[in-house]
C-alpha cells in the first residue's frame, strides 16, 4: 500500500503533464497561429459586425489567400505556405451552416476586414508596432478591396498583395518605396528614384507625356504634375516589399538585388539589411527546410465560423481570504458596474461562487432590459465563506455546467474567473479548460493569487490581470470595463470616459470634470463609488447647467454604490461633479464614467493598452504600448499616462509618446509607446492607460496608419502611357470640439529576478532609430531624437559617431570605423531632436584611387552612432544612415527595353549624323544643335 500511495501522485501528474503538452499543442492549432510542417495552421480573418452581407467577400478571400499560399511558398524558396484558414462570419449576417466559434474573437484577427472611412481609401496595410524582424498587430481589408476587381490595375493581384502585408506582419519587414522621397541621389552623383531593386526601369511622365528628369526634378524638388511610371514588362524579379503589382517580381530583394542606398523605411528601420535577409533570420524561415521537387502544395483549406448567442459566467472566489483588504467589496463595485453597463444587450449570465468547492448561484439569464441587470446583480456574492481552502477547477467547471446550458458545449462562451488565494489544484483542470472551448479572463486580486492562474488565460486566449491590495484606489473596475464581447462592434461597446480616484478628508470634497465628446453619449452613466457606510453628497452638472443631486443617484448601500444613468444621449461637452464626504474619518472616493457610441456615423474614439511581453526578467525592460484611434484612423497630439502599480510599493507614473524614437518605432502611427524598466519587486504588475486630448487640436494623421502595398500610377505598355485611375479619397475627419478622454486597462504582466534593496545601474541608452544625413555644402547635417539615460528616460552623457565608406565596415565592425570629434556634443533630454553637423573630409581623403590614377566614383558614405550614459553603459548601434558627398547630381540614363519609345528620336539624329558629312559645315553645325536639342527633350531612364 505505501509502494502503491507514493507513486500514485507521480503518475498522476506525469500524466497531466502529458495531457497539457497535448492539449496546448491542439490550442495553438485551433485559437492561434503556428507553422507546422512547412504550413501555417489558424491563421484567421475576420468580417467585422459592420460591413454588409455579401457572400461574394467570402469567396474573394478564400482566392486571395489561395494564391498567395502559391506565390508566398515560391517566394520563400519553397519553405512556407497556407494550409488551415478560419473565416470569422460577423453575427449580423444570415445564420448559415457555418462551424460555431471557440476561443476566436474579433480582437484575436491577424486579418480584419472592415470599412476605412478616411482619406487613404481602400489602401491594404499592416500595423506595425514593433521593430524590424518583430511581428505586427493585423493587416487590414476594405470591402471594396475585396470586392472591385479594377483595383487590381494599381495594386495588383489580391494574392500578391496579400503576401505583400504577410511580410510586414509575420516578418517585420518593411516597405522598399517612399512617397514623401521619391528620388535620392547615389553614389554615383546620380538622381535615382527610391525603389528596389534598382534593375526596375521606367520613365518620367508630366502633364506634356514623356519628359526629361530635368523637367521633374528643379532643385532638388519634385516638381508637381511629374510622376515615374514604370515599364510593364521587366526583366528584375525582386522586389515584393517594392512593387508586388509587376508580373516579373517573384521574390524579396537580397543581398545581391538589395538597393541599400534608397531612402526607404526598410533601410531604415533594419539597418540597410535586404527583405529577405530579415525574412531568412526567422524562425519560421530558419527551421523550415524546403520541400523538395517541383510540385506546389495543396490549396488552403478553410473554415467559416460564426458565433452564437453571447454567453458569459462570473466565477467567483468566495474564500475567507476575500474578506481581507476589502477585496469582495470592491468585486461587488466593479462586477455592479459590468453587469450593469459593460455587458452588452441580449447577453446571456450567470453567476458561479467557489470556495473548496463550486456553487451556482444563477443559471444564465439573457439582459434585455435594466430590470434583468438588476436582478443579475442581486444574484453578487454579498458574504464571504468560513473556508480558507479555494479551488478555482471546482468553479470553473461549475461555471462550464452554466453555460453548457445553453448550447450543450462551452464553445464560444466567456468566463471571468476572479480569485484571490493560493491553490494546489489548477493543474488537475488544465486539459478541461483547453479543449472546452471557452475564453477565460482572469482576475487576481492580491499578491497570494495562484500563480497559475494566468495559465488559465493564457491557454484559451483571454486578458488577464492583477489587482493589488496596497491602494484604496484599486483598477477592477478598469479590469471589468476591458472584458467586451470580442465581437469587434466599438459601435456597441462601453467606453470608459473617466476613472477617478482621491482619498478625500472628513468635510472636504472631490471636484473634477469629464468631457462627454461628440462620438459618444449614449448609455451614459456616472457611477460613483465609496468605503464606508454612507454615500458622499453628490452634486453632478450637465454642460447646460442642469443639477443633478444624490437623490438622482440609484444607491446601493450594500455594494457603496450611487449611480446615475442619463435619459437619451448625454449632453456633449463638460460635465462637473463634486463628492463631499461627510463620514467623519477620510475615505477614498472614486467616479467612473461610462458611455456608448452616439451614432453610427461617427466612429469613436478608442484606446488599447497592451505590453510587449506578458513576462519578463530582470533587467529586461517591458514595452508598454497604447494604441489610441477612432475607427481605425491614428489619434495624433493625445496625452496618453500609464500607471504601473506593483504588488508592493507606489505606482509608477509614465507618459507614453508617439515621436518615432525609442520604444516608438513609427512616428504618428497613433501607437503611443514607452520602455518600463522601474520595478521595484518581482511579481506581478498591473497596467492601466489615461488619455486625454484637448479640444481644437487636429486627431489625424497625414501619413496612412501603416505599412501600405503600394498603388502604382500607371504603366509604359507598348510604348504607350497607361495610366490608372486615382486613388479613391475618403473623407477628413473634423477636430474635435470638445477633446475627450479614455481609460483603459491594460491587464498585467509579471518581472522575475529583480534584486532586493538599491539596483545596479543595467539600463543603457536606448537604440536611436531615426538618424539621418544631409550633405550641405561642404558639411554633413547629422539629426536624431535623443536618447535618455536609462533607455528613452533622462539624459545620456555623451554621442559616439562613426563613419566608414564601407557599409560592411560599420554595420559589422562598428569600433573599427572612422571616430568622428564630438567633444563639442553634449547630449541633449531624452525625446529632444539634436542636430549636429561635421566635416567628412577625413573620409574623402581615404577615397581609394583606381589603378590609373583617378578617384573611386563611389561617394557614399555611411553614418552611425551611440550613446552612453556616466557608467559607460552603451546603447545598441543606431539604424546607418549614408550621404552621397558629390557635387552637382547628374542624370542616369539607362536603355533598357525603351529603346522603343526613343526610337524616333534615335532614328532622327543618326540621319542628322548622315547628312551631316555630305552638307557644308555651317548646315552641318545647325542639324547638329537640333539634334542635340531633340535628344535633351528625349526620355532618360533612372
Amino acid at each position: 500500500m505505501a509502494h502503491r500511495s507514493s507513486t500514485g501522485p507521480v503518475l498522476r501528474l506525469k500524466l497531466v503533464t502529458l495531457l497539457f503538452a497535448l492539449s496546448s499543442e491542439l490550442l495553438l492549432l485551433g485559437a492561434g497561429l503556428k507553422l507546422q510542417d512547412n504550413g501555417y495552421d489558424g491563421l484567421l480573418v475576420a468580417i467585422n459586425p459592420q460591413v454588409p452581407e455579401n457572400l461574394n467577400l467570402i469567396t474573394n478571400i478564400k482566392e486571395m489567400i489561395t494564391e498567395a499560399s502559391f506565390y508566398l511558398f515560391n517566394a520563400t524558396k519553397r519553405r512556407v505556405f497556407f494550409r488551415n484558414i478560419q473565416i470569422l462570419i460577423p453575427t449580423t449576417w444570415t445564420a448559415r451552416n457555418y462551424s460555431k466559434v471557440k476561443q476566436e474573437a474579433y480582437e484575436k484577427a491577424n486579418v480584419i476586414v472592415t470599412e476605412q472611412s478616411g482619406e487613404h481609401g481602400d489602401d491594404p496595410y499592416t500595423l506595425q508596432h514593433r521593430g524590424c524582424g518583430e511581428e505586427g498587430k493585423y493587416i487590414h481589408f476594405t470591402p471594396n478591396f475585396l470586392l472591385n476587381d479594377e483595383l487590381a490595375a494599381g495594386y495588383g493581384s489580391r494574392g500578391r498583395v496579400f503576401v505583400h502585408e504577410w511580410a510586414h506582419l509575420r516578418w517585420g519587414v518593411f516597405d522598399e518605396y517612399n512617397y514623401d522621397k521619391p528620388f535620392y541621389i547615389n553614389g554615383q552623383n546620380e538622381i535615382q528614384v527610391t525603389r528596389c531593386s534598382s534593375d526596375i526601369t521606367g520613365v518620367f511622365v508630366c502633364e506634356k507625356g514623356l519628359c526629361p528628369h530635368k523637367d521633374c526634378i528643379i532643385s532638388k524638388l519634385f516638381r508637381e504634375g511629374c510622376t515615374f511610371i514604370y515599364n510593364s514588362t521587366q526583366n528584375a524579379t525582386g522586389s515584393i516589399m517594392f512593387m508586388q503589382s509587376l508580373s516579373s517580381v517573384v521574390e524579396f530583394c537580397n543581398v545581391s538585388t538589395h538597393n541599400h542606398e534608397a531612402p526607404n523605411l526598410q533601410n531604415r528601420m533594419c539597418s540597410l539589411r535586404s527583405t529577405w535577409d530579415v525574412i531568412a533570420d526567422s524562425s519560421d524561415i530558419s527551421h523550415s527546410l524546403p520541400i523538395h521537387g517541383v510540385e506546389l502544395p495543396p490549396p488552403p483549406t478553410f473554415s467559416l465560423l460564426q458565433a452564437g448567442d453571447k454567453v458569459i459566467c462570473l466565477v467567483i472566489d468566495v474564500s475567507r481570504k476575500m474578506a481581507e483588504a476589502d477585496r469582495l467589496l470592491r468585486l461587488q463595485q466593479a462586477a455592479e458596474l459590468y453587469l450593469m453597463q459593460v455587458v452588452e444587450i441580449h447577453t446571456f449570465v450567470g453567476i458561479v461562487t467557489f470556495d473548496s468547492k463550486g456553487a451556482i448561484r444563477t443559471q444564465l439569464r439573457q439582459i434585455s432590459s435594466d430590470s434583468d441587470r438588476r436582478l443579475l446583480v442581486s444574484y453578487l456574492p454579498t458574504t464571504v465563506s468560513p473556508e480558507e481552502e479555494m479551488n478555482a477547477c471546482a468553479g470553473v467547471k461549475r461555471g462550464f455546467e452554466v453555460v453548457e446550458k445553453r448550447n450543450g458545449r462551452a464553445d464560444g462562451s466567456v468566463v471571468v474567473l476572479v480569485s484571490c488565494g493560493t491553490d494546489e489544484h489548477i493543474d488537475d483542470c488544465l486539459p478541461t479548460v483547453t479543449s472546452s472551448g471557452s475564453t477565460i479572463h482572469s482576475i487576481a486580486l492580491g499578491s497570494s493569487a495562484a500563480r497559475k492562474l494566468e495559465e488559465l488565460s493564457h491557454l484559451t486566449g483571454g486578458l488577464k490581470f492583477f489587482i493589488p491590495d496596497n491602494s484604496n484606489c484599486d483598477k477592477m473596475t478598469e479590469a471589468f470595463s476591458r472584458i467586451s464581447s470580442g465581437t469587434g462592434d466599438i459601435f456597441q461597446q462601453s467606453l470608459q470616459l473617466a476613472s477617478v480616484c482621491e482619498t478625500v478628508l472628513p468635510q472636504h470634497q472631490l471636484t473634477n470634470s469629464v468631457t462627454v465628446d461628440r462620438t459618444v453619449g449614449n448609455d451614459t452613466v456616472f457611477l460613483v463609488m465609496w468605503q464606508t457606510s454612507g454615500p458622499p453628497e453628490i452634486v453632478l452638472s450637465d454642460p447646460s447647467g442642469r443639477k443633478y443631486n444624490t437623490s438622482d443617484f440609484v444607491t446601493n448601500l450594500a455594494f457603496r454604490t450611487a449611480s446615475l444613468r442619463v435619459a437619451g444621449t448625454a449632453k456633449h461637452g463638460r460635465w462637473t461633479y463634486t463628492l463631499n464626504n461627510t463620514h467623519h474619518s477620510p475615505q477614498a472616493l472614486k467616479v467612473t464614467v461610462a458611455s456608448r457610441a452616439s451614432s453610427l456615423a461617427i466612429s469613436p474614439a478608442s484606446v488599447e493598452a497592451f505590453v510587449e511581453r506578458d513576462s519578463t526578467r530582470f533587467p529586461q525592460p517591458v514595452i508598454i504600448y497604447a494604441s489610441v484611434r477612432t475607427g481605425l484612423h491614428p489619434v495624433l497630439n493625445a496625452a496618453v499616462v500609464a500607471t504601473v502599480e506593483p504588488e508592493a510599493g507606489d505606482p509608477i507614473m509614465l507618459q507614453l509618446l508617439d515621436n518615432g524614437a525609442g520604444a516608438d518605432v513609427v512616428k504618428d502611427d497613433g501607437i503611443y509607446s514607452r520602455y518600463f524598466f522601474s520595478f521595484a519587486v518581482s511579481g506581478r504588475y498591473s497596467l492601466t492607460v489615461h488619455v486625454h486630448h484637448s479640444p481644437g487640436r487636429s486627431t489625424r494623421a497625414h501619413s496612412a496608419p501603416g505599412s501600405h502595398a503600394m498603388y502604382v500610377p500607371g504603366y509604359i505598355a507598348n510604348d504607350n502611357i497607361q495610366m490608372n485611375a486615382p486613388k479613391k479619397a475618403g473623407r477628413r475627419d473634423m477636430k474635435e470640439q470638445w477633446g475627450f478622454s479614455r481609460v483603459s486597462s491594460g491587464g498585467s504582466f509579471s518581472v522575475l529576478g529583480v534584486p532586493a534593496g538599491p539596483h545596479p545601474d543595467m539600463f543603457p541608452p536606448c537604440k536611436i532609430t531615426d538618424l539621418d544625413a544631409v550633405k550641405v555644402e561642404e558639411d554633413v547635417i547629422l539629426s536624431w531624437t535623443a536618447p535618455g539615460k536609462d533607455y528613452d528616460q533622462g539624459q545620456a552623457t555623451s554621442y559616439e559617431i562613426r563613419m566608414s565608406k564601407s557599409l560592411q565596415r560599420i554595420r559589422d565592425d562598428f569600433n573599427n570605423a572612422i571616430l568622428v570629434n564630438t567633444s563639442e556634443l553634449n547630449p541633449q533630454q531624452a525625446g529632444t531632436r539634436e542636430i549636429f553637423t561635421f566635416s567628412p573630409k577625413m573620409v574623402t581623403n581615404e577615397l581609394e584611387h583606381k589603378p590609373d590614377g583617378q578617384m573611386e566614383e563611389n561617394h557614399i558614405v555611411y553614418v552611425a552612432m551611440r550613446a552612453m550614459d556616466q557608467n559607460s553603459l552603451k546603447s545598441a548601434v543606431s539604424n546607418i544612415a549614408l550621404v552621397s558627398l558629390s557635387v552637382s547630381p547628374k542624370s542616369a540614363p539607362t536603355f533598357h527595353r525603351d529603346d522603343l519609345i526613343l526610337k524616333g528620336v534615335l532614328v532622327a539624329s543618326g540621319l542628322i549624323a548622315v547628312i551631316c558629312l555630305v552638307v557644308v559645315v555651317a548646315h552641318c553645325t545647325s542639324k547638329r544643335k537640333k539634334g542635340q536639342l531633340k535628344k535633351d527633350n528625349g526620355t532618360k531612364l533612372l
